[in-house]
């Protein structure tokens, strides 16, 4: 929780004591499911461990807090959410690290249930119940989610915020970046922020709203005599607040700061009269010691109780739903891809369904065979280039339109250019006022990386050149500023920009991302042009940061592949090794070549010491530098366990 502005609070006080739209929630279909606070605790001893192995924080600007990103993101690409790294282009403090947005598939895309936890600390501590303990319990709910795979009657969106201990900036960047029709689709935004405070209450965000409401019913029906109260301690003060001043209802659920516990509430809720959270803002927010396990329990279980209130239930009547198999493809423009498009009855009996297609690129045409299709059935779905399509990466939305309803799925088409390190993008695309929008492009044949003197030329329409923020987005999502609301008045954006690319791999879908962010003023993206160079050779060098567990006695692998780098190997090749493990002299660590040729690095010294951060010099000159590499490590004794947190190779 960012620190208090009073006038702020109570501005954003008397917005909730007057009331907002009502949030209308259906019936209970399906029982909401318990939250694993186990599941919780393992994930906040993750952020823990980040933070200490990061400069003892998790603060916005920091490796802590990318590492955090990371975490979040590569959990819920996993379980199968549309996940992005939404990147804070204004109104961030510099250098502040990316929103994570995820979006379940499913649901009335034109309802959406938002909810949020900001992943920021601050510099003072770890920050784990401010706000590891949000993000966290949200992390084990949207997975949650994902495993159980419900029917979805509103869309389910979750969100990790940047910057909010040093002014919600990375949630009302992301208000603002959506257009108006995009916000009003928004039902309902639930907060998570500081809910295992050690001597913390229950406290509900605008309880009296109707989201307030669906939250506290939870609470009397589960615990009689626990009487939530209203959160006035935070009020205005995290990120609720941004949705608030853009006029849609939120609620959420807090456990208190550093105001001090009434004796009323002590009565009801147990505790003592000091600090809700005497940790609050402070190196002593760790892992456990500062985590209310019943608190934090309840208030997963709660937020669930939402969900399934809010979001899922049964369709009744005639209804089906749809599905792409598989749910994306790739070709050369004047090749073409197919998908199996099935549609499965959900409720009810069977019923007619044509099918169509939109959101292709120029030159693209999609047919099915059949056209129509008995729900239950499933067509072949076709989308065929031409050699004039652009290349890039597209949405394409399928349609079943049936004689009940009307249900859509999606698929993603990647249209390669011509082999090669540059390509154009002619499409028009929109740009919307106060709104953000991307052209895309594919780059493929392109050797190494791109050059150092890169160049993308922009040609944009629009009247208030100095409206607009125009980045280029590399593949793996890193962010180049290209213009930031420069030229004032000016109309039309006509340049060429050199860019020092030479850390991306050329191949891939590159974007041009152009934000709006003022009023009155629109336009359109003509076309664009990126030119890669392809001149600087790759790195033989790679790293793994996924987390692998070191079980008892077990041995596991974590794989490097290396590519487009030729000849052997250095006589001086490196081995950086990051492992977690209480007790490093059961461990036999070794770097396993493609060859399946072993070399030791580790072998069960150092005795009962902590974890492992070395690097290690080789002599790999016999080896191929190409291939699958592996960081082999064997625990070869009973009782302590860890993990390969990351390791590079370079070769």
């Amino acid at each position: 929780m960012r620190s208090r502005p009073i006038i702020r609070g109570l501005v954003v006080l008397a917005m909730a004591l007057t009331g907002a739209v009502a949030v209308e929630a259906p019936a209970v279909a399906l029982a909401p499911p318990d939250i694993s606070l186990t599941n919780i605790r393992t994930h906040l001893q993750q952020f823990q461990t980040i933070a200490s192995n990061n400069g003892g924080n998790r603060r916005s600007t920091t490796a802590g807090y990318t590492a955090s990103v990371n975490y979040v993101f590569n959990a819920l690409q996993a379980a199968g959410y549309s996940v992005v790294k939404q990147n804070c282009t204004s109104g961030c403090t510099s250098g502040a690290g990316p929103n994570v947005v995820a979006d379940w598939p499913g649901g009335d895309t034109n309802q959406v249930l938002m909810l949020g936890a900001h992943l920021d600390g601050v510099s003072a501590g770890p920050g784990i119940n401010d706000n590891a303990s949000g993000s966290s319990m949200l992390l084990e709910l949207a997975l949650t989610l994902a495993s159980q795979n419900p029917t979805m009657l509103k869309h389910v969106r979750f969100a990790w915020w940047t910057d909010e201990e040093q002014g919600l900036n990375g949630s009302e960047f992301y208000v603002n970046s959506l257009s108006s029709t995009e916000r009003a689709k928004i039902t309902g935004y639930l907060n998570f922020d500081m809910i295992a405070s050690t001597n913390g209450g229950y406290f509900i965000n605008r309880i009296t709203s109707s989201l307030g409401q669906t939250i506290k019913a939870y609470y009397d029906a589960n615990f009689p005599g626990l009487a939530p109260e209203e959160n006035v301690e935070g009020a205005g003060r995290s990120d609720d607040a941004s949705f608030n001043a853009a006029g849609i209802q939120t609620s959420g659920i807090a456990a208190g700061a550093s105001a001090n516990k009434t004796s009323a509430q002590v009565t009801k809720w147990g505790g003592t009269t000091g600090d809700y959270d005497p940790c609050y803002h402070a190196s002593c927010d760790t892992f456990p010691s500062n985590i209310n396990d019943t608190v934090l329990n309840r208030a997963a279980d709660a937020a669930a109780y939402a969900v399934w209130t809010l979001a899922v239930g049964t369709p009744t009547g005639n209804d089906f739903s749809m599905s792409a198999s598989p749910a994306s493809g790739s070709t050369s423009a004047g090749g073409s891809v197919t998908s199996t498009i099935g549609t499965t009855v959900t409720s009810g009996s069977a019923q007619s369904v044509a099918l169509s297609a939109s959101g292709l690129p120029s030159g693209a045409t999609a047919s099915f065979s059949p056209a129509t299709v008995t729900s239950g059935s499933s067509s072949t779905m076709t989308i065929a280039t031409s050699a004039s399509t652009p290349a890039g990466t597209y949405t394409v939305t399928v349609t079943g339109t049936g004689s009940s309803a009307t249900r859509t799925t999606t698929f993603s088409l990647t249209v390669a250019g011509p082999p090669g390190c540059s390509a154009t993008n002619p499409t028009d695309v929109t740009i919307v006022d106060q709104g953000t929008v991307e052209s895309t492009i594919a780059i493929t044949g392109c050797t190494g990386n791109a050059g150092s003197g890169s160049t993308v030329e922009v040609h944009i329409v629009h009247t208030y050149v100095g409206d607009l923020v125009v980045s280029l987005i590399a593949p793996d999502g890193s962010a180049y500023s290209l213009r930031n609301r420069t030229g004032g008045s000016a109309d039309n954006i006509d340049q060429t920009f050199t860019v020092n690319l030479s850390s991306e791999v050329a191949n891939g879908t590159w974007r041009l991302r152009v934000q709006d962010a003022g009023p009155s003023d629109v336009g359109y993206i003509n076309s664009w042009t990126l030119n890669l160079g392809g001149s600087t050779p790759p790195p033989c060098s790679g790293t793994n940061g996924t987390d692998v567990t070191i079980s008892d006695n077990a041995t596991v692998n974590s794989p490097i592949t290396i590519a487009g780098c030729s000849g052997n190997a250095s006589s001086t090749s490196t081995v950086a090794v990051q492992i977690v493990h209480t007790y490093i002299g059961d461990l036999v660590v070794s770097l396993i070549a493609p060859d399946g040729s072993a070399y030791v690095l580790h072998n069960r010294s150092g005795g009962s010491a902590d974890n492992i951060n070395q690097t290690y010099t080789v002599n790999l000159s016999t080896e191929v530098r190409n291939g699958t590499w592996n960081l082999r490590v064997q625990d070869a004794a009973a009782n302590d366990v860890g993990y390969i947190n990351s390791w590079t190779l370079t070769l």
